[in-house]
Order: structure tokens, then C-alpha cells, then sequence
């Protein structure tokens, strides 16, 4: 029923060896404009300013999590025995575009738009774009289908469960990946133990077996590190926070003098929804261009804020306590500062796994000997003394070191 290429199309990635495509719809997708948009959004966001090797994409990502998929439906007993052979197109191809609808300098951009990149891949996989064309001419009512499996609405829960959980194809690629480029060894794990034990329980739940425990104890510790020493580091938070000021300065003149102001930015600024054509052009490339433009702005807080970002004379930060912030903020405002956007706090916590509560589908099971599931803090004491120790949170405040205005 689906179309194949002509041969098995291969492409070389650092931590699969070989991604590889044999599906014509998913090699159609791979050359999209979308899909090709994607090389110039970085995976890490503020990360590449701690970081200097970790400049690698979403399309790279995209590609690796397309390919644990594949492997998932082509190589776990369990699951090629469950899917069927639309289940299995459908979820490669949600692996695969899961991410179509990120913007750039990843999650930090959502804050500006006030719209989640799960929204937009939706509208980009649904909405008469070049990738909703591939989909329909492969399988009328593929669009959908494929939409409804990263919204979580999928007729088979499984799907979802491969591509967002607790142990999905997304994290596992990328702690991986992020690993890789970041130079850091945080976030290994076992992969391939994983693939052998993962095991589908009556026909709607992706579980391991219990001897995989150790492996995803591993992958667990992986994730929790990953983010407090990538993820949260608080220098790519004071990069992403001089992002927020600059588009909340923009929004705020365009409220009260509306000067002159990039295209690119306008919707941004106006907080207006932004049309799929707008949103194509949204990508690290173009904003860079925009940002290096607005080192000339007539507004003196813009300049110094694009500057910033474009040389990294980044903010400083420090703890966040009732007498630090107040005798910072003295500081600040007596050297001229204007707190508004000069002044933030923000507050990160991570907790590496969240168990079953009853309205979750998220948590991790374990089929145990006798073939009986058990959630994973109920069988693993490392996993257990994770979630009931405490939160760890860091609450950071970020401001200019220099203190001349």
C-alpha cells in the first residue's frame, strides 16, 4: 500500500551510525521546505553559550528520533506484532515531524509567542502546507492521524506512548544527542538493553521487563543530570532571559510610540498569531539578522539588549534571596537601570520521573517475573529515593554585572 524509494536511503548521524529511509512519504518529508527549515534551529537554545560545540539542529534530532522509532516498529517483537502496517507509517512519520513546529532558540522562543511548538507542528502537519500535501497523497486521513498521535488523541495509546512518555523515542534520542555535542558523558545510557526489554502489556502499554530495570535506573539518573548541568545551566538561562527582555521592550514601544520596527518581529510584538508564512521565516538565521539590526535601533535599552545577544555580554546572576534581590535592585536602579527589563528571576525545578497518580498515563511500567506489572518506583529503590527526596529546585535572579547605565 505504501510506496517505497527506489533503494534504502541512508544518512550518516553520530549516535544511530545509519538513519535509515525506505518509505517514499518519509523521504518525501525529509526534503520538504518545512522539514529543511529545521537545519537552521538549533536543538539547545542558550546551551551553545556554555557549550560551544553543542550547535547541532532539530533536523538532526528529528532524524534520530524518526530512526528509534523504525527501529521500535521494525525490530521489538511486542510492537511489530501490535501495529499494524498503517499504526507503524503513522508513528514513523509523527517521530519523524514531531518537531516541525519549533522555533528558534528552542523552548525559550515559546515564552516569547505565547504558543507551544506542539501547536504549530499540528497546524504545519494539518493546515494545507507542502507536508500536509505528502501526507494526504500518501494515505487520505494521514495528516490527521499523524497529528493526533503528538496530541496525544491517537485511536491506539502505543503510538503516543513511542513518541511522548516517560521512555520515548524523543528523550532517548535526545539525552543522547545532546550528550554527544555538549562533550559530556550525563547523558548515556543503554540503549540497546532497553530495545531488548521493552515489552507491550495488554496490547495498550508500553512496559519493560523487570531485568531491564538497571537500564532505564541508567536512563533515569541520565535525564536528571542532563538537566541541571545542560538543560537548566544558568548562563543559557541568562542568554534566554535577555531574549525575553528584548522582544518585551519591543512590545512595550510598540504599545506606546510604535517606532519603526522589523518585519519579522512585528506579530511577535503586536502578541498577535502568527500565520504559517510568518512563522516559515522564524528561524535562528533570521533572527540573528534581525537582532544585528537592532544594534542600531533609535530605542537605547533595544541597542544595548541586541548587542548583548548578539557579542554575549550576558547577565549575571546570583541566588535568589530576599536580601540579595534588594540590595541588587538598590544597585541597579541607582546606577539607571531600568528594572523592567535590566532584572529577572527565574525559578527552574526538575524532577527526573513522575510516577502514576491515576489520571497519568505517562509513568513507567515494569512486567515483572510472574507477569505482573509494578509502576517503577514500586521496583526500583534508586527510582523510589529519587521522587520522595526532595524537590531540588534553583531560583536564580539575572542582572548586568556592569552598573554603569
Amino acid at each position: 500500500m505504501y510506496r517505497t524509494t527506489d533503494e534504502i536511503k541512508v544518512l550518516r548521524d553520530p549516535i544511530h551510525g545509519y538513519i535509515h529511509v525506505s518509505l517514499q512519504a518519509v523521504w518525501d518529508c525529509i526534503n520538504s521546505s518545512w522539514f529543511q527549515r529545521l537545519r537552521r534551529i538549533r536543538q539547545l537554545g542558550g546551551a551553545n553559550m556554555v557549550y560551544h560545540c553543542a550547535e547541532h539542529t532539530r533536523f538532526a534530532h528529528s532524524l534520530g528520533v524518526y530512526e528509534i522509532v523504525r527501529r521500535m516498529v521494525t525490530e521489538i517483537p511486542d510492537i511489530v506484532s501490535s501495529l499494524s502496517e498503517d499504526e507503524k507509517v503513522t508513528v514513523m512519520l509523527a517521530g519523524l515531524l514531531h518537531d516541525i513546529g519549533h522555533g528558534p532558540y528552542s523552548h525559550a522562543f515559546e515564552a516569547v509567542t505565547v504558543t507551544s511548538h506542539e501547536v504549530y507542528t499540528c497546524r504545519i502537519i494539518e493546515e494545507n502546507t507542502e507536508i500536509t500535501r505528502i501526507l494526504e497523497n500518501t494515505r487520505k486521513g494521514l495528516a490527521r492521524d499523524v497529528a493526533d498521535v503528538i496530541r496525544h488523541k491517537s485511536r491506539n495509546p502505543l503510538l503516543s506512548q513511542m513518541i511522548s512518555s516517560q521512555l520515548d523515542a524523543d528523550r532517548m534520542d535526545y539525552l543522547l544527542r545532546d550528550a554527544y555535542f555538549t562533550g559530556t558523558t550525563y547523558g548515556e545510557f543503554d540503549l540497546e538493553r532497553i530495545f531488548r526489554t521493552l515489552r507491550i502489556h495488554d496490547g495498550t502499554q508500553l512496559v519493560i521487563k523487570e531485568s531491564g530495570v538497571y537500564a532505564v535506573e541508567n536512563y533515569i539518573m541520565s535525564r536528571y543530570h542532563m538537566y541541571w548541568q545542560i538543560y537548566y545551566h544558568p548562563t543559557a538561562r541568562s542568554y534566554e532571559y535577555l531574549l525575553h527582555a528584548l522582544f518585551r521592550r519591543l512590545a512595550d514601544l510598540h504599545d506606546t510610540e510604535d517606532p519603526s520596527l522589523i518585519p519579522l518581529f512585528h506579530p511577535i510584538a503586536l502578541k498577535q498569531k502568527i500565520g504559517l508564512d510568518d512563522y516559515f521565516a522564524l528561524d535562528e538565521y533570521s533572527c540573528g539578522y534581525a537582532f544585528e539590526s537592532l544594534t542600531h535601533h533609535q530605542d537605547g535599552i533595544v541597542r544595548d539588549l541586541a548587542l548583548r545577544i548578539r557579542d554575549r555580554k550576558l547577565f549575571d546572576y546570583a541566588d535568589s534571596t530576599p536580601v540579595t534581590n534588594r540590595q541588587l535592585r538598590k544597585k541597579l536602579r541607582e546606577a539607571g537601570f531600568d528594572l523592567n527589563y535590566y532584572w529577572g528571576k527565574d525559578l527552574v525545578s526538575q524532577k527526573p520521573y513522575v510516577p502514576y497518580t491515576g489520571n497519568s498515563d505517562g509513568a513507567i511500567w515494569v512486567q515483572m517475573r510472574d507477569g505482573s506489572t509494578k509502576e517503577l518506583s514500586n521496583a526500583s529503590n534508586i527510582v523510589y529515593s529519587l521522587i520522595h527526596g526532595p524537590v531540588q529546585d534553583d531560583n536564580k535572579v539575572f542582572f548586568p554585572a556592569d552598573t554603569q547605565a
